[in-house]
């Protein structure tokens, strides 16, 4: 999911309360053998290989995704999980897949240029050669008003921001004690925001509609990251009701850059241009992947702990950080329960979900079918059986504590859960809350939900929706800290003699991105 600059407010740590907390009954011996299991005999490399290398990109109902979901139900099933299954949530629409990509400039020289297509553009069938049109604006008067300049050609509208300043700031880093202690609210998409962002995309989409019309052959997109990293996503075009966009493809903005400037030296530029994609639209279902390890209890076993993250990425990469992270320490948590052989009170289910980058798509629906709509809060049965639900979504970076989502009565517990973990940099409990990711859609009808807090390493600087996200920069290390200490907080929500304690009901209230939804 996108993530906006951090919204970082003054808070601290853990309520004064947490000091008079009922004390938890945690089990050290089995704790101790999670560790043993997570941090000398993990398996994230190997599923890290297979989900990113093997699988590939993981656009929502593409073959790559259906590749990845299929490979998972088998190995969670041969792991001795029940009930693995890929389950549909509804109707998503059109699956989609670039089949080659190539673009170059021919003249005034030859340059090979780095570029991605862009997710649910058309195709180009085959390669074509055309000279460059220089918009010099991307709004409907100015493409009405030239329509006749922009046949067959491919087109570049020029960005008023051209200059690239020097970047002193690291790729990657790690939270200081105090950048925790002063952690507030972060990553939060607002209904202010959405209430700009969304007629903005209806006006670019209504604007990108339109050159389609003119006969130009293609479009070119800048990347919004710097020194060939590329980002590459796209809010449109997948459902049933949307026109396929013009064969678009994002440049890594110096190439883009560099093409823009020649041609407002006056230079004619020709570039080569292939941009073959496919759609597929037999079935227009998404589906998240379940499984469980069934509870022992006869009273409890009923009851269900919820873990997961999304499984959809983006195309230009192999979704290693986002969020193939947050599946690999998913599914290495619940494989260290079994190889364990641990017995819980409760019913334990891994979800990974489906296109969370659209909107949450996948986890709204899930928890709309199962336990209820916010816009009514009319909660079903099953709302009442579930203890909690634990996400992981913000990278490769180890596990540095979780985010409360101002359940003071959580974050008592959590301080005590996190303790045995302090010696593996997990010990920072928010009171605060953070946005963007699945946790948000059990949060919206009063189920548990919590998002871990982790170090940031380069996910946002580096391999968020780019073509960066590959399984080099999965740090293996802080994924078997991450796994170790999911499966310890799985582990003790499932054994608790009560389930995790709830925040009030909140008044019915429309979910924050159902203008994303279908």
């Amino acid at each position: 999911m996108r993530k906006l600059s951090a919204i970082l407010l003054s808070a601290a740590l853990v309520a004064p309360a947490l000091l008079h907390a009922q004390q938890e009954k945690i089990d050290t011996a089995v704790l101790q053998r999670i560790r043993e299991e997570g941090l000398n005999h993990s398996h994230v490399a190997d599923i890290a290989h297979q989900l990113t290398d093997v699988c590939g990109p993981r656009l929502t109902n593409s073959p790559g995704y259906h590749r990845a979901s299929a490979w998972i139900v088998q190995t969670l099933t041969q792991w001795g999980l029940t009930k693995a299954q890929a389950e549909a949530w509804g109707e998503y629409g059109n699956g989609w897949t670039a089949e080659k990509t190539s673009l170059a400039m021919r003249t005034p020289y030859y340059s090979p240029l780095i570029a991605y297509a862009a997710p649910w553009s058309s195709s180009t069938n085959g390669p074509v050669s055309a000279p460059v049109f220089l918009m010099e604006k991307g709004d409907s008067a100015y493409i009405v008003a030239n329509a006749d300049k922009m046949k067959g050609h491919i087109l570049l509208v020029r960005q008023p921001d051209s200059v690239l300043n020097p970047n002193f700031k690291p790729d990657g880093e790690r939270y200081s004690d105090s950048a925790l202690a002063n952690l507030g609210d972060t990553y939060m998409f607002t209904k202010a925001m959405l209430n700009m962002y969304v007629p903005h995309l209806q006006k670019r989409l209504k604007a990108v509609q339109m050159l389609k019309a003119t006969g130009a052959l293609g479009l070119l997109q800048m990347s919004e990251h710097r020194d060939g990293t590329v980002e590459v996503e796209a809010f449109t075009g997948y459902r049933k009701k949307d026109e396929p966009i013009l064969p678009s493809v994002v440049l890594a903005k110096e190439d883009y850059l560099r093409v823009q400037r020649l041609l407002e030296g006056g230079q004619d530029v020709t570039l080569e241009f292939q941009s073959d994609t496919r759609f597929y639209k037999d079935d227009l279902q998404g589906h998240n992947v379940v499984a469980e390890i069934t509870g022992s209890d006869p009273k409890l076993k009923s009851e269900v702990v919820m873990l997961g993250g999304h499984l959809d990425s983006w195309v230009a990469a192999t979704g290693a950080t986002d969020n193939g992270a947050g599946v690999i320490v998913a599914m290495e948590a619940v494989r260290i329960l079994k190889a364990l052989g641990v017995s819980t009170k409760r019913t334990i289910r891994i979800a990974l979900w489906d296109g969370e980058e659209e909107g949450l798509l996948g986890s709204f629906h899930y928890v709309k079918n199962h336990f209820g709509d916010p816009a009514d809060m009319k909660l079903k049965p099953e709302a009442e059986k579930i203890s909690a639900y634990y996400n992981l979504d913000n990278g490769s970076g180890k596990i540095r504590g979780i985010f409360s989502q101002n359940n003071e009565k959580a974050a008592a517990i959590f301080k005590q859960w996190l303790a045995p973990f302090a010696d593996l940099g997990a010990t920072a409990v928010s009171s605060h809350n953070t946005g963007s990711t699945d946790h948000l859609s059990f949060d919206a009808v009063g189920i548990p939900g919590f998002q871990f807090i982790q170090d940031p390493l380069d996910y946002e600087s580096r391999t968020h929706h780019t073509n960066e996200d590959n399984y080099d920069h999965l740090s293996m290390s802080d994924l078997r800290q991450a796994a170790t200490i999911l499966a310890a907080f799985v582990y003790n929500t499932a054994m608790r003699a009560e389930k995790m304690p709830r925040k009030p009901l909140g008044a019915p209230e429309k979910f924050l991105f159902d203008d994303f939804l279908p």
